[in-house]
C-alpha cells in the first residue's frame, strides 16, 4: 500500500471550506477545518468532509457533500479516487 502523503500545515492554517465560508452566523472565521485520520478535511460548520488524495485537498463542493452524511469514524482511510 501507498504511503498518504501529509499536507502541510501552514496550507492547513488557509484553506477553509468553500460552503461554510459564506455562513454569516459561524463567527468571524467561518468554514475552519479539522485534519482528520490524516486523511481528510471536515468542516464543523458545514459537515462537508474533503478527502487529501497524494497530499492534495479535494475542495470541491460536489467532494464534500458526497461524503456529508459518512461519519468521521467510517471514512476510509486511504480515501478512494475520485469517481
Amino acid at each position: 500500500m501507498a504511503e498518504q502523503k501529509s499536507v502541510d500545515p501552514k496550507l492547513l492554517e488557509l484553506l477553509r471550506c468553500p460552503v461554510a465560508v459564506h455562513y454569516t452566523d459561524k463567527g468571524e472565521d467561518p468554514g475552519q477545518l479539522e485534519l482528520v485520520k490524516d486523511s481528510w478535511l471536515v468542516s464543523a460548520d458545514s459537515g462537508y468532509k474533503y478527502p487529501i488524495r497524494d497530499g492534495i485537498p479535494v475542495m470541491l463542493v460536489e467532494e464534500g457533500a458526497r461524503w456529508k452524511d459518512t461519519p468521521v469514524e467510517d471514512l476510509p482511510v486511504p480515501p478512494p479516487a475520485a469517481e
